[in-house]
């Protein structure tokens, strides 16, 4: 098998049908075989149903794996590699904002590229609210320089890649999944492609901004500890001026004098304290946290339902 294409798909009943379509039609004579995995994330919709029939078609080779309930992207994206036979694997959406012909593209730069291992695409213009596309060139430039590794700005998971980077990212069972971030981390020669997202074929995209926030701090928690060097530097900082602030204070009472008067400063102080505090508790929990769901050693996900070509026949 030459190519897997990896879907993670959550609720995209009315897409996954027109992408096997934009598939067949991309890659019409392109000279080798392919499969898609098809990895249906706890849908709780027709995604499933329809995925059998895509299944029973076997119009290309198809494999469909069915969680038990809703894991997440990352899960998805675990579970197709794990599942895929190709000699080169690629993420992509089953929405359609990723077309299928540009993973020919990327194919045919693997194929002319030996000393390429990954082939990644970003996207050229963004579609979104400025306020978003902020946030998201913020994070990208505080993960860079929190992290050892180094992230691609706008470079999504619509890539492709050799079975050896794969095999690598397999090796790293980490329940707190950041692909991009693995990518980075496990190294291998990188190019990187300018694209264009498509609108989506049908439905609503499932990030929300407060998924996205949660996912980009398992980014920056995943992949670097000097967050918890910031609850070492404000205890510093604040034993310091409190050193200062308690020389000032016996000056005062020995060459002028103190008067009662005071107390808003005393409020301020301890709130100030206080939160601080709390935001370094807070850095160390999530580490804590983390740990602690790891230390658990549960799968990635479960899978409910696979169904493989062979068993077909």
């Amino acid at each position: 098998m030459k190519l897997s294409l990896v879907v993670p798909c959550y609720n995209e009943a009315e897409n996954v049908l027109a992408f096997q379509e934009a598939v067949l039609e991309a890659f019409a004579g392109c000279g080798y075989d392919y499969e898609i995995v098809f990895v249906d994330d706890g849908s709780k919709d027709a995604t499933l149903h329809n995925l059998k029939k895509l299944y029973k078609a076997q119009a290309c080779p198809v494999k469909v794996v069915s969680f038990s309930r809703n894991f997440g992207k990352e899960a998805g994206i675990y579970a197709g590699m794990t599942h895929a036979s190709g000699e080169y694997i690629s993420l992509i959406d089953a929405d359609l904002q990723q077309r299928p012909e540009i993973v020919r593209d990327m194919v045919k730069i693997l194929d002319e590229k030996p000393d390429i291992d990954v082939v990644a695409a970003y996207q050229d213009r963004r579609g979104e609210g400025k306020l978003l596309s902020f946030f998201k060139k913020c994070f990208y430039k505080i993960i860079n320089k929190l992290s050892n590794v180094t992230l691609h700005a706008d470079a999504s998971d619509f890539r492709t890649f050799r079975r050896s980077v794969a095999q690598s990212m397999l090796e790293m069972t980490e329940w707190h999944r950041f692909s991009k971030g693995i990518f980075s981390w496990v190294g291998y020669s990188a190019e990187y492609i300018p694209y264009t997202a498509c609108a989506r074929k049908a439905g609503t995209s499932k990030w929300s901004f407060g998924k996205l926030a949660n996912y980009a701090i398992d980014g920056i928690i995943g992949f670097s500890t000097r967050p918890l060097r910031i609850a070492t530097y404000l205890g510093g900082l604040t034993a310091f001026a409190a050193l200062i602030y308690m020389i000032v204070v016996v000056l005062q009472k020995l060459i002028v004098g103190i008067d009662v008067a005071g107390y808003a400063t005393i409020i301020v102080l301890i709130l100030l304290l206080g939160s601080m505090q709390l935001f370094a508790i807070g850095i160390i929990g999530e580490y804590v946290g983390r740990t602690f769901e790891q230390s658990k050693n549960r799968p990635i996900y479960i899978a409910k339902e696979v169904l493989l070509p062979e068993d077909k026949e």
